[in-house]
Parts: structure tokens; C-alpha cells; sequence
């Protein structure tokens, strides 16, 4: 007989742990893009006119 069952076992255990490293990895780029994609929403406000601006000495 061969040691297939071993080799397989490892095979079966490295494709799940890849599996989980790229699931995880998508779900950190999705987050990281719709985070992005809101802070483009958001308005931002002009930056105040010098007659505004604080006195400074």
C-alpha cells in the first residue's frame, strides 16, 4: 500500500487553511473599500476665509 491517506490528509488540511486565509482576506478588502467608498460621501467643509481665520501674533 502507498501513503496516500497521509498525503492527502495534508493536502485536505492546507487547502482548508488556504481557504480561510483567502475568505479572510476578501472579507478585509471589502471593509477596507466600503470605508473608503464613505469617506467620499462625506462633504467636507471649506476651509474657512481669512477673515475668519484666528488671530495669531
Amino acid at each position: 500500500m502507498t501513503d496516500k491517506p497521509d498525503k492527502s490528509n495534508w493536502a485536505d488540511k492546507a487547502a482548508l487553511a488556504g481557504a480561510a486565509i483567502g475568505s479572510a482576506a476578501l472579507a478585509a478588502a471589502l471593509l477596507y473599500a466600503s470605508r473608503r467608498k464613505e469617506q467620499a460621501k462625506k462633504p467636507t467643509s471649506p476651509p474657512p476665509h481669512p477673515e475668519d481665520a484666528p488671530e495669531t501674533d
